[in-house]
């Protein structure tokens, strides 16, 4: 399902036009980006879907093809996890 298919989903089963499904479904990635940037909390919607962002270490790896050591700098990553209601639905019950 791609985007145009989620907003005309959206809009159908909350009864509003196209549009304001697609404004919710922007102001909702856009708030869940800002929490994620900022890092200081995640963002949960019960039973569905939780964003936390991850700080992942500075580490060493190995380069495939010429087997030379390189060294990957510390970062930020997302983690994003299912609630019990998505896992649910997930296994077809």
């Amino acid at each position: 399902m791609n985007r145009s298919e989620l907003t005309a989903a959206l809009a159908e089963r909350a009864e509003v036009t196209r549009k304001d499904a697609d404004a919710v479904l922007a102001a909702l990635a856009e708030i869940v980006g800002d929490v994620v940037a900022q890092g200081d909390e995640k963002v949960t919607i019960p039973g569905f879907l939780t964003f936390e962002r991850t700080h992942r270490a500075a580490r060493t790896a190995r380069n495939p093809q010429t087997g030379e050591p390189l060294e990957i700098a510390a970062g930020y990553s997302v983690k994003v996890s299912a609630g019990s209601k998505l896992k649910e639905a997930a296994k077809g019950k």
